[in-house]
């Protein structure tokens, strides 16, 4: 044991610079060595030493920890006992109890404190009037405690505290909670009694009752709540909206923090126009597995009167040597449960009339990739999406080899549709193809052949089928491309810096002659849209069951400004034209005119960046042979700073098939900005400029206090499904979340995050905190 004998000024100079000696070199990673790692002494050989880097050597086994006495005045026994008074203190590795006066029996190991009272544990702190602590044990009480956790800024008070080790304690009568103010905080938690276990980093407060703004929120005879950041089972932050169709609607989900890679998430929920309903959610993740499964349940829903639900699986095996399996099982009890009853506040704003059910093998090696899947569909549409019943494909790919490229796809699928009336059968298909690359610097230039083989055994034939559509069809069409393009650069300066300036002209060149495919039935085949990701595709269609006839030159050309310092892209030019030779004549349908089958267009796009903070984008696609814009957009984002971000656009699409002829010509603005301190603003506006109405729209408010957050919103929607016309409607939603004792991001901000490309939470406190952070 050691003990000094110090004035009360003298005493906290020493202290005080042990504590910059061990705080100064955290941003230091590397360790010192040699005389520069050695401590230095302050004064003489009872003094203090000065550390050059912060290390922390634990105990050595057996050997008992120096303890130091520090105080105004000393009495005590030699190897007896020792009192301190004035400013007293004692120290053992790993903790510190100080006040007015202090009494050590050293037999015992036992101090006693008294007046102003503060016991510190790894940066754990507890105050109070008198304290009693068996030292070695770290086991003892403290009278009237305040206390704080330094590490989650965790702080409270209580009748009595018990310290039944260095890590666990228990407060009798007390309060919790995480606002950073000894006051009146946000939010606290009072009960008869905390169980502290800072190993576990779990709080548990029994007979406990939630405190928000000194209003009850929550009653409970058992409450948990996590002491640090990692995920911890318990409550998560409840979601509440008010729907027009939903009416009152209130979520409160509960984490279940399994395993480290296992969790699960319930989730009951009212809604006052619909009933009561149930969710989960469970995620899991192995060496040789991973995947989820949601459910929600609605056992009866008042405005329907029918039991409602949803599934939603997937899992996939790793089974080594290449081979992986997989599971993916979607299925609802009606086609309008992923509207009405869309999870928590984030309300789905389009809606889809196809759930997957699929299981499959996969194998992937070397030049090999093969699949063996069965694959259903429930839909709720006159859409006729067939089954796979079963399907193996398999592709093979070698590269370089003598300077070709060369592959093949083989598959085989069985379609099948519950209907009757629907022609359905097996094909195969056989898709070989060898190329020979020629890639020099500054350019290049790729000749590739490839050809189509398709034979269908078709089991029945639709009503609606061409006049005598035989059973056994084939079809072979070969294709030619040629492909080419070439790459210039310069150095340029323009707005005072300096730019690399590109011009990338390329020419793609295919040609697939006529063969008739009127017999052919389309199981799994549409148009393929022509952006400029189509552009130098050869192929019109998607699919395997049509292959276009083709003559045409596709000739684009490419201009980039590239910062020359940073290689950051700064603007984007891009210009193209597709010219048919021939009038094609392969339509999707047997019904469809060839005279509105011509492919010639003219596609045009942009982006630049002005400045590090404004982007500029616009493209449009301009139909020569028919003499009309056929789809274009323009728009801007402007991101001067985190959670300030405006995004403007418009968008317009000419009338099609796939939009059952109807045009899309919207105008669509969304932003997120700051208003006030601690307050910003979320907002997303679509409005059809063809109908003159509103689509959908979003006006929220998010208010982040130290150790709360309150976000606010109200929604105007629009969706639709197959089976029904499009429907609106409107809802107000909250959500409340308070810091350190519930952390989630489910609900309001993930619609947030979904409507405002470029939002961003308030960011959290990246101050490192550790157990020196308040040393004492």
């Amino acid at each position: 044991m050691i003990f000094r004998r110090e004035v009360q000024g003298l005493a906290i100079r020493p202290i005080a610079a042990l504590v910059l000696c061990l705080l100064a070199p955290v941003a230091v990673h590397a360790q010192l060595v040699g005389d520069a790692a050695s401590a230095e002494r302050l004064s003489d050989a009872w003094s203090l030493r000065f550390a050059p880097q912060l290390t922390e050597t634990p105990s050595v086994p057996g050997v008992k920890a120096a303890t130091i006495g520090l105080g105004d005045a000393v009495t005590g026994t030699v190897d007896s006992d020792v009192s301190l008074k004035g400013a007293a203190e004692l120290r053992r590795y790993g903790f510190v109890v100080k006040g007015d006066a202090l009494h050590y029996d050293v037999d015992g190991d036992m101090a006693d404190a008294y007046g102003h009272v503060s016991i510190v544990s790894k940066g754990d702190v507890f105050t109070g009037p008198f304290g009693q602590l068996h030292v070695d044990a770290s086991e003892g009480i403290i009278a009237q405690p305040r206390y704080r956790f330094y590490l989650n800024g965790g702080w409270g008070s209580g009748r009595r505290a018990e310290l039944l080790d260095n890590e666990r304690s228990k407060i009798e009568d007390g309060t919790y909670s995480t606002c950073d103010c000894d006051g009146n905080p946000a939010w606290y938690i009072r009960a008869s009694q905390f169980a502290m276990d800072r190993g576990a980093d779990e709080g548990v407060a029994h007979n406990g009752v939630l405190y928000f703004q000194n209003i009850p929120l929550l009653a409970s005879p058992w409450l948990s709540f996590p002491l640090d950041g990692a995920r911890r089972s318990g409550l998560l932050s409840p979601t509440w909206s008010m729907s027009s169709k939903n009416g009152v609607d209130i979520t409160v989900p509960y984490y279940f923090n399994v395993a480290p890679n296992y969790d699960l998430t319930i989730a009951p929920r009212y809604m006052s126009k619909r009933g009561e309903m149930l969710s989960a959610d469970y995620r899991y993740l192995t060496e040789a597995s991973s995947g989820s499964l949601s459910i929600a349940y609605l056992p009866n829903d008042i405005t329907t009167h029918e039991r409602r639900y949803s599934i939603d699986l997937n899992h996939i095996w790793r089974l080594g040597s290449g081979f992986a399996a997989y599971v993916n099982y979607n299925r609802v009890s009606d086609a309008n449960v992923s509207t009405d009853l869309g999870s928590g506040s984030a309300f789905p704003t389009s809606s889809t009339t196809l759930y997957q059910q699929e299981a499959g093998l996969t194998y992937n090696n070397g030049p090999w990739s093969v699949l063996a899947r069965e694959q259903h569909w429930q839909s709720f549409s006159s859409d006729t999406t067939y089954n796979r019943e079963p399907q193996v494909n398999v592709r093979y790919n070698r590269y370089d080899v003598g300077g070709f490229d060369y592959g093949f796809e083989a598959d085989a699928t069985r379609f099948t549709l519950a209907s009757d009336d629907v022609t359905q059968g097996t094909r195969f298909v056989f898709n070989p193809f060898v190329s020979y690359p020629v890639v020099r610097p500054g350019w290049f230039f790729t000749p590739k052949i490839k050809w189509h083989f398709a034979s269908y055994d078709l089991t029945s034939i639709a009503s609606d089928a061409p006049t005598g559509q035989p059973h056994s069809v084939n079809v072979n069409v070969p294709t030619l491309s040629l492909d080419s393009g070439m790459t210039f650069e310069r150095a340029v300066r323009l707005w005072g810096g300096s730019y690399i300036q590109t011009l990338e002209p390329r020419l793609h060149y295919v040609y697939t002659p006529y063969r008739n495919q009127t017999y052919v039935p389309l199981f799994d085949t549409t148009e393929a849209d022509f952006g400029l990701g189509e552009l130098f595709t050869d192929n019109a269609f998607v699919g395997n069951d049509r292959v276009s006839d083709e003559s045409r030159v596709t000739a684009a050309l490419t201009s980039r400004l590239i910062d020359a310092a940073t290689g950051d892209e700064r603007a984007r030019f891009v210009i193209a034209q597709r010219y048919d030779f021939i009038q094609p004549r392969v339509t999707l349908y047997d019904t469809e005119s060839t005279a509105n089958v011509a492919r010639t267009s003219l596609i045009a796009g942009s982006s630049i960046k002005v400045g590090p903070d404004l982007i500029l984008q616009n493209a449009l696609q301009y139909s020569q042979s028919d003499n009309y814009l056929t789809q274009g957009s323009i728009g801007f984002a402007w991101a001067p700073a985190t959670a300030h971000v405006v995004n403007v656009a418009y968008r317009y699409t000419r009338a099609n098939t796939t939009l059952d002829f109807q045009p899309v010509n919207q105008i669509i603005v969304s932003g997120q900005w700051p208003l006030a301190k601690n307050m910003a603003s979320v907002a997303r506006i679509n409005y059809d400029m063809s109908t003159h109405r509103l689509i959908a729209g979003l006006l929220g408010l998010q208010y982040d206090a130290q150790c709360w957050s309150l976000s606010l919103g109200m929604e105007k929607y629009t969706n639709a499904t197959g089976s029904t016309s499009p429907s609106t409607g409107t809802r107000m939603l909250m959500q409340l979340q308070l810091k350190g004792l519930s952390r989630t991001d489910r609900g309001l901000l993930d619609q947030f995050k979904a409507d405002v490309p470029g939002y961003s939470s308030t960011p959290a406190d990246e101050t490192p905190v550790s157990r020196f952070s308040e040393y004492q």
